[in-house]
């Protein structure tokens, strides 16, 4: 069976700052995954660079604030970005894709299904797909934030066996290297390692959203399907196909040592937001840490927040301090009335409850 690699090029590399894009980097990396594609791995891009190459269209320096300019500018440079990669493939006679999506996209169950047999169908039929956020619709209510964060929500919809960023850092040092010489390159770390954000650092790229603090979430997020995580300098000459080749002078790969969790649960974690906030008592605290089970009314001292039936909320112990979150059976008005009470209470005093359980632990995400 072939194995699938999620492939996500930062803004950095695509572009030539304001002269827009790296056209040479774009047929070095496609010679790369042709060389990937005999080889039997399946290729999905997540590609940056659609507003950089806006700027580099219009001739602009700096990156403009206004949602609307923004807009604008992923708008004039998608065109731009995906006729390069089309151009570059064609050499070797492989056909592209656009896929363009919003967090809406995948945070509804059905849309997020579409898009995951989407993807699947394309890479049956041998497409690469390129995939970018659609910035020309997305609003701050329902934008990734950026294309790490997409790309791992890619990865866990194809259940690829790699995520591979690409950057133009060399990988997650100890420190800063440009002000600490004695930072070292983290060559490997697994996900539970509580250094991992302590080496992630925002970016300073006036060009991108991310940096390492994004990277290193991103990260995470693949670990849900067991996705290891690569990150890497992808204007070092043939990385992809080092990398293919076991090279141990890569970059930085970031593991899972625990299990994939369900694809469901997947869903849950990594594609929703939260709404609203379940405080619950000590005792319900322990049985959910220990062994995940359903979240029942009377376990409940407060709630916080408006939301719905079905909607992501937190789960937080007496301290508030966040144990797991969940898909909740009740809307936070019905909640309120039911709090610390037993389902017989419920049932006689209420008469509204339509499950026993206010979080079922098939819907349920352990922190």
């Amino acid at each position: 069976m072939k194995e699938t690699w999620v492939i996500k090029i930062g803004s950095s590399l695509v572009t030539k700052g304001s002269a827009g894009l790296n056209t040479k980097n774009i047929k070095a990396w496609t010679s790369q995954i042709n060389e990937l594609i005999n080889n039997n791995i399946n290729i999905i891009l997540v590609s940056s660079g659609a507003i950089a190459a806006g700027m580099g269209r219009l001739g602009l320096s700096r990156r403009p604030t206004t949602s609307s300019q923004l807009q604008a500018l992923a708008a004039i440079g998608q065109m731009n970005l995906v006729q390069a990669y089309e151009v570059a493939f064609k050499k070797y006679n492989i056909l592209t894709a656009q896929m363009l999506l919003t967090h809406e996209d995948l945070s509804n169950r059905k849309r997020y299904l579409n898009a995951k047999n989407t993807l699947n169908n394309l890479v049956k039929y041998n497409v690469i797909p390129i995939v970018n956020e659609n910035d020309t619709v997305s609003t701050d209510e329902i934008k990734f934030g950026d294309n790490d964060t997409l790309a791992s929500l890619v990865a866990n919809l194809c259940d690829a066996k790699y995520l591979i960023i690409l950057t133009d850092q060399n990988g997650l040092y100890t420190d800063d290297p440009k002000k600490n010489k004695k930072a070292d390159l983290v060559k490997n770390i697994s996900v539970t390692d509580k250094n991992l954000n302590k080496y992630a650092r925002p970016s300073d790229n006036n060009l991108g959203r991310g940096g390492m603090i994004t990277k290193v979430l991103a990260a995470k997020k693949a670990a849900k399907s067991n996705t290891k995580t690569i990150i890497c300098n992808g204007s070092k000459k043939d990385i992809l196909v080092k990398i293919f080749k076991k090279d141990n002078n890569i970059g930085t790969t970031i593991i899972n040592e625990n299990k994939a969790i369900k694809s469901k649960k997947q869903w849950i974690a990594n594609s929703l937001k939260i709404k609203g906030k379940i405080i619950v008592d000590a005792g319900a605290a322990k049985i959910i840490n220990k062994s995940g089970k359903s979240l029942l009314p009377i376990g409940i001292k407060s709630i916080s927040g408006n939301f719905q039936k079905g909607d992501l909320v937190a789960i937080c112990n007496p301290k508030k301090i966040e144990i797991a979150c969940g898909l909740t059976n009740y809307d936070s008005k019905q909640l309120d009335k039911m709090i610390g009470k037993s389902t017989s209470e419920i049932r006689k005093e209420l008469n509204m409850l339509d499950s026993d359980v206010v979080i079922h632990t098939d819907n349920m995400i352990l922190s």
